[in-house]
């Protein structure tokens, strides 16, 4: 349960700082940016599995949930820039 718990710390934190680093019209609330940072967490993880920096059963640190969720607001506003206007 404290793991769950450190994971949504964590998401919060970094996926504060990743919006905070990359100021704009994004979505989200409090939920949202929890969301992003453990999603950050999961794709820096899965990047970094597939590239050999972690091993099996390792995952990202807060550094990669960091730099995941920068990642997933950069492919979010490329998205949203290509959709027209409604």
């Amino acid at each position: 349960m404290l793991y769950l718990l450190w994971i949504i710390i964590i998401g919060f934190v970094a996926g504060a700082i990743a919006k905070l680093i990359m100021p704009g019209k994004d979505p989200g609330g409090f939920l949202i940016t929890i969301g992003l940072g453990v999603a950050g967490a999961l794709l820096s993880t899965l990047i970094g599995k597939l590239i050999g920096w972690y091993k099996p059963g390792e995952s990202a640190g807060f550094i990669g949930a960091l730099i995941g969720a920068i990642i997933l607001l950069v492919i979010y506003r490329l998205y949203k820039k290509k959709q027209p206007a409604a």
